[in-house]
């Protein structure tokens, strides 16, 4: 630490007599300094210490001045007991006075508050009150300072007492101080560090003794003798040292724990006050004989570095050593002021005013920064610079050289002809090694520990400044006082060359050639004799490892990490891949690696390139030179060619092109330009090459743009190139229809598969009418009706299949399915039986009967009945050998078909809250059902609602026998809930009615005349005669008719036309029944006879027998009889074979009726016109009214 002296002044008064400085404060910007000079204040410019002006306003002696933390306003205290305040524009602004003279003054940092001491008491004052409270005291203040928050107020007094107070004035803390009142406190001062933990106060009194307390009172550490009195301490801005002066005329220097660390400047007289100017190194004193010095301190830069661990000193007194690649620090406290450092491999050596200390690493760990002490030297050296070694250390005084061990033995000494300017250890055996000593005359010697002769290395005319030697010790640069930079051979002593503006320099440690040197803000890069590479770099390089640059700026060391870029490409322009590849690996970046693989690759350096790719990775080009090395293996060596593949990966394919036809390898060529689809210039490169060649080129190009998205381009080319499939698929895919038709237009017939896949193309599209025309042209006749099909075209189908029924199948099937699908099953039912595939017809009906009586539509379930009684006489009349098997079930179906038709309108009389049908029908109907559910009950049919509706509409109409054998019956059937209530009060109140049938109700055989019971134990036919009653379809009641069969050997078509010749006749023979038995069978015959009876009929005439026994007598008639009927009499149901057709003659011919032409049932001709109108189809069979028979 030195202090250079910026300005001095000196104070008098008019008369020439010295006024005593008894304070400073500073501007807090530092630009002026307010000074306390007798009675007046003064104002200096702290730059160059001008007098600016004084302030007159006291009239006797100022003691103290302080400025406010916010730099507008100042405040001076003096023996007048006034204070004033001033403003920053010197002005006096306020004054206020104390009993006593005024002793000292401080602002509150925070609140701007002002306390002013006096002799007997201290005042508070703020701009914003008017008054200033005052406080008493027990003895004179002479010192104060508020704490950095502003919340305390510390006063020193004479009495040796320290009092902290509140902002309010209230004592809080009191330091008594073992001195008494015989060591008055004299100064008192907060540290002004954010850094501490705690509020510190140093204290200084006239026991000579400084100490340290906490805002609690307690002390920090011991008393500190100072073998003067002091008069003011101060501290610097960061709180990091402490200036003290007094009675021994300076001003010093201390750390902020105490510990002295030298002299600021020496006065003639004792200084009363010292400031330290805010944020900087300058201190001013002011003295007994008005002298105001004010000074710079130096601090310099006391450090060792040895490769990358750097030893510094921090605050004087500590050192702290710094690794500078893993960027650890570690702090070593010497609680003394360090003198020099210096710093070796596992060793460290620190000089302090009395004693040298070494430290070891406790490992030999590259990375431990945990240091001891492992021996003290305790004596006063005097030395310029100081060197460790492991087992020495050398002390450097000018031209002399001393070597201690360290047990403080002298063992050796150099003395040098000149001043020795610079010197470092290079290494060696322990005890043994080598310094480099530079001199002033600029020798340059090399000096071993153990060798008494110094050597010396070469000479040269201008002073050094800094050495350093390469790894090898082979070269030597040396910066000189021109800052020159000069590198020698050692062995030879030659100059190799020389670099000017270098203010240090250090060579690379890891690679031999490469040393890098720094001056005038730049950092020089140099390897071998190539050209120097620059950058911006502020400070001293220190030394160079790998890729990093230790660089010393100021008081701070930076590891630089600099890219080997420069001096790399320096090689490889000259083709020194190896060399090159050796500076990469201290470090450069990916794009620098790629380069030298790229380079040492283009100049068939494959093991470079090698080592180089695998650093980024590029696996492409490993196995490009893996593909070479093995090639190589393999005996080739045409350098050209390896060239030419180079050149292709890298993307020169101009250059690959003309190396390969230099080499003869013209294919290579193509191929590459063709797999690049650089199709222009292939042809450029085939040039008058033969037209196969063209072709092929073309077909690859076609290939090319197809996939390199251009396919309409790719579609034109493949027709060019004559490949037909290539096209029609690009033009199918992208849905070209008008591009395809052409296409399939120009084809001709017999090429089929270019042409299906055309129409394949149309259909995809939706263009079923291009598709059919190219199936046409081809004569695919089956694809054009599967495509009609698919198109679900069916009219264009159904008409093909018209002209080529062997199609017939392939149509009606999807027809039929199609039909399915879409919920349209009667439909769908129809085509299969079209197509005659009965099976599914059979299948779909019995589904949708199913389902009709499940879902309880009996409507549906009759007619589905119906047509599937319809389709097993189909199946009978096709399949002899199913016949019986049908027929059998023919007559099941149209059993059951009517049963649900009549079931239909009992179930929705039980369901629905309102009925159409008229009572008398309801009766009819569920007796009708009542006599055909004695066996099995169908699916569906509930005999309950049958037996309720019959038992409810009989009680209507007065057949109470019948009602109450209907509720009888009921009573062993489950009855649902919502019926039961209903159908006991039913049954009660019929029991009142009389045990009889309404006579009007039962029922007359039209055979026999009999009156049938309406509760019949032979069903629905006659008790008497037992022929089978028949029934109107819609009202079910009896109808006048008789079945009657023909004679044996009479045919359907003879008997239709004997019954169309109605032939008038005057002779009437008469005809009677004539009863034959023959066997087991009884028939009635109804034939011709001598007698005459005039009008008599076999239907008319009234029967004089009693029918016997329990069998069915049919009536039979012969050819006369058949002659002799009217037509309008007789209705014949004309069932298709293998059925016989079934004749009817109407007794009552009065009475019209009308039987529907496909389902054969019979209706009264007015019930089944209004049907007709309100369905407009047969109610039973659902043939509309309007189809022909």
């Amino acid at each position: 630490m030195r202090a250079v002296p910026t300005w001095i002044d000196k104070v008098h008064d008019r008369d020439k007599v010295e006024q005593c400085i008894y304070d400073l404060a500073f501007k807090p910007d530092g630009s002026q300094l307010i000074v306390a000079a007798g009675n007046r204040v003064l104002v200096y410019d702290t730059a160059d210490g001008t007098l600016i002006q004084p302030l007159k306003g006291h009239k006797d002696t100022v003691y103290c001045v302080a400025y406010a933390k916010d730099g507008k306003r100042f405040a001076s205290g003096s023996a007048d007991k006034s204070i004033i305040i001033w403003t920053s524009k010197l002005e006096g602004i306020l004054k206020y006075t104390h009993n006593d003279s005024i002793q000292c003054v401080s602002y509150n940092p925070v609140t701007h508050q002002l306390a002013s001491c006096s002799s007997g008491d201290f005042g508070l004052w703020s701009p914003e009150q008017k008054s200033v409270s005052k406080h008493k005291v027990s003895s004179k203040i002479t010192c104060c300072g508020w704490t950095n928050d502003g919340q305390y107020l510390a006063l020193g007094m004479m009495s040796g007492v320290v009092s902290i107070r509140n902002k309010n004035g209230e004592e809080k803390v009191k330091i008594e101080r073992p001195g008494g009142s015989s060591s008055p406190i004299w100064s008192i001062v907060w540290n002004p560090s954010k850094d501490e933990h705690h509020d510190i106060l140093a204290v200084a009194d006239w026991g000579q003794r400084l100490s340290f307390y906490q805002l609690s009172g307690k002390q920090i550490g011991k008393d500190r003798q100072l073998n003067f009195d002091p008069c003011c301490v101060s501290y610097f801005s960061k709180g990091e040292y402490i200036v003290i002066g007094g009675s021994d005329k300076q001003a010093s220097l201390y750390t902020k724990d105490g510990v002295r660390l030298g002299t600021i400047g020496e006065q003639n007289s004792w200084v009363w006050t010292c400031r330290v100017k805010p944020d900087s190194n300058y201190v001013v004193v002011g003295c007994q004989d008005g002298t105001i010095a004010f000074f710079q301190l130096i601090f310099s830069t006391v450090h060792g570095l040895y490769k990358d661990r750097y030893a510094y000193r921090d605050s004087m007194t500590d050192v702290i050593v710094q690794h500078l690649i893993t960027e650890q620090k570690v702090r070593i406290k010497c609680r003394e002021l360090v003198k020099k450092i210096a710093i070796y491999r596992s060793r460290l050596a620190i000089q302090l005013p009395e004693k040298i200390l070494i430290y070891e690493l406790y490992s030999d760990d590259s990375s431990d920064m945990h240091y001891r002490v492992k021996e003290k030297i305790c004596r006063r050296f005097e030395c310029n610079l100081l060197v460790v070694c492991s087992q020495h250390i050398i002390l450097c005084q000018e031209k002399r050289l001393q070597c201690l061990s360290f047990t403080s033995v002298k063992e050796k000494e150099w003395i040098m002809e000149s001043l020795i300017r610079y010197i470092k250890v290079i290494g060696g055996p322990p005890g043994r090694e080598g310094l480099l000593v530079g001199l002033k005359n600029g020798a340059i010697l090399k000096i071993f520990v153990d060798n008494p002769f110094p050597i010396t290395l070469l000479k040269q005319n201008t002073s050094v400044r800094c050495l350093d030697m390469s790894t090898s010790r082979s070269k030597l640069a040396v910066v000189d006082e021109h800052n020159t930079c000069l590198v020698y051979d050692i062995h030879t002593k030659e100059l190799l060359f020389q670099e000017p503006n270098a203010n240090s320099v250090a060579w690379n440690t890891q690679c031999e050639d490469m040393l890098c040197f720094s001056g005038s803000g730049y950092l020089n890069i140099k390897a071998s004799n190539f050209p120097v590479h620059q950058q911006k770099l502020q400070g001293f390089v220190v030394g160079y490892n790998g890729s990093k640059i230790f660089c010393l700026h100021v008081y701070s060391m930076a590891a630089v990490e600099v890219p080997q870029s420069a001096p790399m490409y320096q090689y490889l322009e000259r083709r020194m891949f190896k060399e090159a590849y050796q500076i990469a690996c201290l470090g450069v970046t990916d794009s620098d690696w790629r380069d030298l693989a790229t380079e040492a690759l283009e100049g068939l350096d494959f093991d470079t390139a090698k080592k180089a790719f695998i650093r980024v990775r590029d696996l492409r080009y490993l196995e490009l030179i893996n593909s070479i090395e093995e090639r190589k293996k393999r005996g080739e060596n045409n350098s050209e060619l390896f060239l030419a593949d180079v050149y292709a990966y890298q993307g020169k394919f101009h250059e690959a092109a003309k190396l390969y036809k230099r080499s003869g390898y013209d294919n290579r060529a193509l191929t590459m330009y063709t797999d690049l689809r650089m199709f222009e210039y292939a042809k450029d490169f085939l040039a008058s090459a033969d037209p196969k060649d063209t072709k092929l080129l073309m077909k690859k190009q076609a290939d090319w743009a197809k996939n390199s998205k251009e396919p309409r381009a790719a579609a034109d080319m493949y027709l060019t190139a004559g490949e037909n499939m290539k096209a029609i698929e690009i033009i199918g895919e992208h849905g070209w229809v008008d591009m395809l038709i052409d296409l399939a237009r120009k084809l001709d017939k017999a090429e089929r598969e270019p042409l299906s896949r055309c129409a394949e193309f149309f259909q995809k599209l939706n263009h079923h009418g291009y598709a059919a025309e190219t199936y046409s042209k081809m004569g695919d006749l089956k694809a054009l009706v599967q495509l009609h099909v698919q198109a679900r075209h069916w009219d264009e189908a159904f008409s093909l299949v018209e002209k080529h029924p062997q199609y017939k199948d392939d149509v009606y099937v999807p027809y039929a399915q199609w039909l399915a699908e879409n919920d349209r099953f009667e439909e769908a039912q129809k085509a299969f039986h079209k197509a005659g595939r009965q099976a599914e017809a059979v299948k779909v009906l019995e589904q949708l009967t199913h389902n009709a009586v499940v879902e309880s539509r009996f409507n549906d379930a009759s007619y589905y009945y119906w047509m599937l009684s319809m389709q097993c006489l189909d199946i009978a009349r096709d399949n002899e050998e199913k016949k019986e098997e049908m027929l059998k079930k023919f007559h099941c179906f149209q059993h059951l078909a009517e049963l649900y038709h009549v079931y239909h309108s009992i179930h929705r009389y039980m369901v629905e809250p309102f009925s159409s049908n008229m009572p008398e029908t309801l009766f009819n109907l569920s007796r009708f059902l009542f006599h055909n559910l004695t066996k099995d009950i169908p699916l569906g049919i509930s005999k309950v609602y049958t037996l309720y509706a019959l038992a409810k509409q009989s009680k209507a109409l007065g057949a109470y026998k019948v009602a109450r054998h209907a509720f009888e019956k009921l009573q062993g059937l489950k009855i649902p809930a919502r019926f039961q209530e209903s159908m006991e009060l039913s049954c009660l109140t019929v029991r009142s009615k009389p045990y009889h049938d309404n006579e009007e109700l039962i029922p007359m055989c039209y055979r026999c005349s009999t009156n049938n019971p309406l509760l019949n134990n032979q069903g629905n036919a006659c008790v008497n005669c037992r022929q089978p009653f028949i029934f109107s379809a819609s009202s079910y009641e009896v109808l006048p008719l008789v079945e009657f069969y023909l004679e044996e050997g009479i045919t359907d078509e003879e008997a239709v036309s004997l019954i169309d010749l109605e032939v008038p006749r005057v002779d009437r023979k008469t005809s009677r029944w004539q009863e034959m038995s023959s066997g087991e069978s009884q028939s009635l015959k109804l034939d011709e006879d001598d007698v005459e009876r005039p009008e008599m009929d076999p239907f008319t005439a009234k029967l004089s027998f009693e029918q016997g026994g329990s069998e069915f007598v049919p009536v039979l008639v012969s050819r006369a009889v058949l002659r002799s009927m009217s037509r309008r009499d007789v209705l014949i149901k004309r069932w298709p074979k293998p059925l016989s057709w079934q004749y009817y003659r109407s007794l009552l011919p009065d009475v019209s009726i009308t039987m529907c032409p496909s389902c054969f049932q019979m209706f009264h001709s007015e019930d089944y016109e209004l049907l007709v109108l309100q369905h407009n189809c047969c109610p039973y069979c659902r043939r509309p009214f309007d189809e022909p028979n």
